[in-house]
């Protein structure tokens, strides 16, 4: 048997034929001609080299290969029916892969997102990459990821960027400091204070330390621990102050206050990050799209609702 010279529509044919039982509705139901019909039955004879079909009391009925080749061909053409949903899934990027690297801070509302997307889309699988500045850069650099989460985005004219979720770094203190009941401070005042910092690759190390050289600032005393929720745990513990993203702390964390210091909030954003050349796998359009349509509800984010439809204008 020439395997190769089958082909779906042969088969397709061949099982409408047996279903039926006729070369006339056959040809009716897949819209052929009937002459069409019996030559490709006797194209399929010549491929198997036995005959597969019989005709009995005006009925065609097949013999005892033509059974084992139309159980072949219900088999095929099933597992073509299933790759079609799966490809028509993937395109509308309701099944496949993508993978999104963030940095640290960003891992404290990045699963408010991910998470109801996995419950809408449970066949979608998602790979997250987590690390500090510097080394989403260096990921950034190898094209290792499909999409990115930076604060501070690359500075790189291969870069898209949606400004898409607000991210305020505050001066937090123990919640028995002195300075908790001091009314309205100035980092002046709190430059002699120990403060905890990240690492310098680091995001909010990066826009803590541009800020303080803006003013001139020089802090006395500092230590660097390398996790955002280590810090917030030695800031309670009363090691000393930090500068951290709001979304860090929690209204159930009663170890830690956000100090009235003058020029805080710093304003900064997350943003979801995209390479201008690489081409976005369907599952990534449809996260993003996802995230678009949660923002305004679930964060009250307008703007980087439509920071996002922008993004994905530039990359369809």
């Amino acid at each position: 048997m020439k395997m190769r010279q089958l082909t779906i529509r042969l088969l397709q044919v061949y099982a409408e034929v047996i279903r039926s039982g006729s070369v006339s509705a056959t040809a009716r139901r897949l819209h052929l001609t009937q002459p069409t019909v019996s030559q490709q039955l006797r194209r399929l004879r010549e491929i198997v080299g036995e005959p597969i079909v019989e005709s009995e009391a005006g009925r065609i009925l097949p013999t005892e290969v033509g059974q084992a080749l139309y159980q072949l061909s219900q088999d095929l053409l099933s597992r073509a029916d299933a790759f079609g949903q799966y490809l028509d899934a993937y395109r509308e990027g309701e099944r496949g892969h993508f993978s999104i690297a963030l940095v640290n801070t960003a891992q404290y509302v990045l699963p408010r997102l991910l998470g109801p997307f996995s419950q809408a889309y449970p066949d979608v699988d998602v790979t997250v990459e987590i690390g500090n500045r510097q080394q989403l850069l260096h990921r950034f650099e190898r094209h290792e990821d499909d999409l990115y989460v930076f604060s501070h985005p690359p500075d790189d004219d291969a870069v898209l960027a949606a400004p898409f979720l607000s991210n305020p770094l505050v001066v937090v203190a123990p919640r028995r400091s002195p300075w908790v009941d001091a009314g309205q401070l100035t980092m002046e005042t709190l430059k002699s204070e120990r403060f905890l910092l990240r690492e310098p690759g680091s995001a909010t190390r990066h826009l803590f330390d541009g800020w303080l050289q803006s003013r001139g600032i020089q802090l006395d005393s500092t230590l660097q621990i390398a996790s955002n929720e280590a810090i917030r745990v030695a800031v309670g513990s009363g090691m000393g102050l930090a500068v951290l993203s709001r979304h860090v702390l929690t209204e159930a964390q009663t170890d830690t206050v956000i100090l009235p210091v003058e020029g805080f909030p710093l304003r900064s954003h997350w943003q979801f990050i995209v390479r201008r050349e690489r081409h976005l796998p369907p599952a990534a359009q449809r996260f993003l799209t996802f995230a678009q349509s949660v923002l305004a509800r679930e964060f009250e984010e307008a703007e980087g609702e439509a920071a996002i439809a922008e993004l994905l204008a530039r990359i369809s």
